[in-house]
């Protein structure tokens, strides 16, 4: 598992996410810890190492 830090889409607040380095390509909707907006996660890893990271917003 990787901690990575980013800004939330919606609330601009910096949130930290576990991010499972042995699945090489994946894509989820997680809610925002603070302010409970889902965000789309898309990422990447190469031999355990993140390669692509990026998060958008789901307008409700």
């Amino acid at each position: 598992m990787l901690e990575h830090f980013f800004q939330c889409p919606y609330c601009w607040e910096d949130i930290s996410m576990l991010l499972d380095t042995s699945v090489p390509r994946q894509i989820y909707v997680e809610d925002c810890e603070i302010c409970c907006n889902p965000i789309e996660i898309s990422v990447s890893f190469s031999d355990n190492e993140l390669t692509g990271f990026e998060i958008n917003n789901l307008e409700q």
